[in-house]
């Protein structure tokens, strides 16, 4: 793949779950109102929850650090796509977690705080974002060290 199809195709996943992100949180948003719970099944919740951290509320002051954190993170992202764009399958998982991360990051300009709603029993609310960024970095550790990569042979 060339280097422009493999930004195109990145581009393009972004936009998929920023999209999809941003159209289940107004949903929510619009269903129910703040900390308001619904039941879906056993165990598991839709919640309209505000996070001002990062992952499971860490950091939860929110604020300068987080976006900072947040930024370099992405831009560290970008880099090494930048330097590696043709890898194969590289661009979706690159591309699901900068989805993520502008979906969260346009939650915290308009609202100050990220919107999360799925709420499972045993663990902390999240969001579609969330979910991306999640998969995507499993999916960016399986694209850079998974089966097809050479291993070096022991010295």
């Amino acid at each position: 793949m060339t280097r422009r199809g493999a930004w195109a195709r990145a581009a393009a996943a972004a936009l998929v779950l920023l999209a999809l992100d941003q159209a289940t949180k107004q949903i929510v948003v619009h269903s129910l109102s703040r900390d308001e719970h619904r039941n879906v099944f056993f165990g598991i919740e839709i919640t309209n929850v505000r996070n001002k951290g990062v992952a499971f509320g860490a950091f939860g002051g929110g604020g300068l650090p987080v976006t900072l954190l947040i930024i370099g993170a992405v831009g560290l992202l970008i880099a090494y796509f930048a330097l590696h764009a043709t890898r194969p399958w590289l661009w979706l998982p690159v591309g699901v977690i900068a989805g993520g991360a502008f979906g969260n990051m346009i939650d915290r300009i308009r609202e100050g705080a990220v919107i999360d709603f799925i709420d499972p029993m045993i663990w902390p609310a999240f969001n579609v974002a969330d979910t991306g960024i999640v998969l995507g970095i499993l999916g960016l550790l399986y694209v850079i060290e998974g089966p097809g990569r050479k291993k070096k042979a022991p010295a």
